[in-house]
């Protein structure tokens, strides 16, 4: 398994969300309500999860932290 960086992810799970976005219900098939939700659950993560890189990168780049002695 491949290291990413944060961009490479960050750029992959917009990606996911975009694909996810597009995903139309099939109307009759029996297992459509499980998947629209497991969809809609991992849309959520991924959201979640680019926000956690967004929120990396700013401190990332505010700086050194502060040490405390």
């Amino acid at each position: 398994m491949a290291i990413l960086s944060l961009s490479d992810l960050a750029r992959r799970l917009r990606e996911l969300i975009t694909a996810l976005d597009r995903r139309r219900p099939r109307a009759g098939d029996k297992g459509e309500p499980a998947i629209a939700r497991d969809a809609a659950a991992l849309r959520e993560k991924a959201v979640n999860r680019l926000a956690e890189i967004g929120d990396q990168d700013t401190s990332a780049t505010d700086g050194p932290p502060e040490r405390r002695s």
